[in-house]
C-alpha cells in the first residue's frame, strides 16, 4: 500500500493537474467548500422565508425545499447534465454542473438548519427589536440571525461533511473527483483494487471524521457558552 501511495499520491491529490484539469482530493475539497458558500445567501432567504408570517413567503419556499429534498440527488445531477442542456441548449461542464446542483441541494438543507435556528431561539426577540425601532429586515439582521447562527455552526461544519460524501455522485457524470481518481488508478494497477479502495475509504473517514469532530467540539464549545452561570457565593 505504502508502494502505491507513493506512485500515485501526486495525481489521487491533484489529478491531471497543471497538465489538465484540476481533480482529485483537492477538486472534492474545493468543490465542497464552495457550494456550502455559494449556497448560504440561498438557504439564509429561504429559511427566513420558512418561519415568514406571511403565506407568499412561507409556502413557495417550504413547496421549494420539500420537493428538492424529496428528490434523490443522484437523479438532480443527471437533470442538470442531460436533461437540462437539452433543453436550453446550453452545455455545462462536468464540474460547474455538479457545483450548481450542490449549491442547490446545500441550499435547501441550510434552510431547514436557518429556520430551526431562528425556532430555537427565545420568543419575543424579533418583537423586541422591533419596540427598539428596527424595521423587520433589520431586526432579522442584527438581532435574529446572528444569534441564530451561532446555535446552528455545527450543523453547518455537518452539511460540509454531508457535500464532501456528496461529490462522489459527480462519478457519473466523468467529474474527476477523488473517487474517479481512485478507479483511475485501479484501472493502472489493475491487480490491488483493494488497496486502492481502502486508501480511498481511509481518505473519506479520515476528511469527515475529522469535520465531525469539529462539529462535536463546536457545539460542546457554544454549549457551555449559552449555559446560564451561577450566581457566585456570599
Amino acid at each position: 500500500m505504502l508502494e502505491l501511495i507513493q506512485d500515485y499520491w501526486l495525481y489521487f491529490l491533484v489529478g491531471q493537474y497543471p497538465n489538465g484539469p484540476l481533480g482529485g482530493l483537492s477538486l472534492t475539497i474545493l468543490l465542497s467548500a464552495a457550494a456550502l458558500v455559494l449556497a448560504m445567501p440561498l438557504g439564509l432567504l429561504l429559511g427566513v422565508a420558512r418561519v415568514s408570517p406571511y403565506r407568499a413567503l412561507r409556502w413557495p419556499a417550504a413547496a421549494l425545499v420539500q420537493v428538492v429534498r424529496a428528490v434523490p440527488l443522484l437523479l438532480v445531477v443527471f437533470w442538470a447534465y442531460f436533461f437540462l442542456p437539452a433543453v436550453t441548449g446550453v452545455k455545462t461542464g462536468q464540474a460547474t454542473t455538479m457545483l450548481m446542483t450542490l449549491v442547490l441541494f446545500d441550499a435547501v438543507y441550510l434552510a431547514e438548519i436557518v429556520a430551526a435556528g431562528i425556532r430555537s431561539l427565545p420568543k419575543g426577540q424579533l418583537e423586541s427589536a422591533r419596540s427598539l425601532g428596527l424595521n423587520h429586515v433589520q431586526a432579522l439582521r442584527l438581532v435574529v440571525l446572528p444569534q441564530a447562527l451561532r446555535h446552528v455552526l455545527p450543523s453547518l461544519v455537518s452539511q460540509l461533511v454531508a457535500t464532501i460524501k456528496a461529490t462522489s455522485l459527480g462519478y457519473i457524470i466523468g467529474l474527476s473527483e477523488v473517487s474517479f481518481i481512485a478507479t483511475q488508478i485501479n484501472t493502472l494497477v489493475f491487480t490491488r483494487a483493494v488497496e486502492v479502495y481502502v486508501i480511498l475509504a481511509l481518505t473519506y473517514f479520515v476528511l469527515c471524521f475529522g469535520l465531525s469532530r469539529l462539529a462535536f467540539l463546536l457545539e460542546r464549545r457554544l454549549g457551555r457558552g449559552s449555559a446560564p452561570r451561577s450566581a457566585p457565593s456570599l
